[in-house]
């Protein structure tokens, strides 16, 4: 039991280290003029707040649209898959049918499982974030991909989304 606790955190770091090397990593970060960019701007401006925010809207947007291009492309060629036991499922159902369906379909099972697992997992996000706001960590991360994003000035392609008035 403590080497499944153990390998569920090594997990975890894992997937923390590679998020934060391979997708965004000011300090490996070079702008326009050839300099890194300065990240310590204060973050009392009311402004500043704002484009955080914007920025944080982007992202749910952003997780939205994956989810439905991932309905509109796994999810629906899943379904086409099933279609026959669908067929079956509606005139005898059994939670039987369901599994034995399931189970004899496996590639629509995993493609259904997918957009579940993600429609679920950007809800309870979404939810968490409505609820009990946005976490420290990840507030600190929005707000130092404003800080890059506003030091890049308008050659950064999301400058145009976070600075607008």
């Amino acid at each position: 039991m403590a080497t499944s606790t153990i390998r569920r955190l090594l997990i975890a770091e894992i997937i923390d280290f590679m998020a934060s090397s391979f997708f965004y990593n000011p300090k490996n970060m070079i702008n326009s003029n050839g300099k890194k960019p300065e990240l310590n701007q204060p973050k009392d401006d009311i402004l500043f707040q704002r484009q955080v925010q914007k920025l944080h809207e982007l992202t749910v947007y952003t997780r939205w649209l994956v989810v439905i291009l991932l309905w509109l492309t796994v999810g629906i060629l899943s379904l086409w898959g099933l279609r026959d036991e669908i067929a079956l499922w509606l005139q005898f159902f059994t939670w039987a049918a369901v599994r034995y369906g399931l189970a004899y379909h496996r590639l629509s099972a995993i493609g259904l499982g997918l957009c579940i697992g993600m429609t679920l997992g950007v809800l309870i996000w979404q939810s968490r974030n409505i609820l009990w706001g946005i976490p420290v960590k990840d507030k600190a991360r929005l707000e130092q991909q404003a800080r890059y994003i506003l030091q890049q000035g308008s050659s950064h392609p999301l400058w145009n989304w976070i600075s607008r008035k």
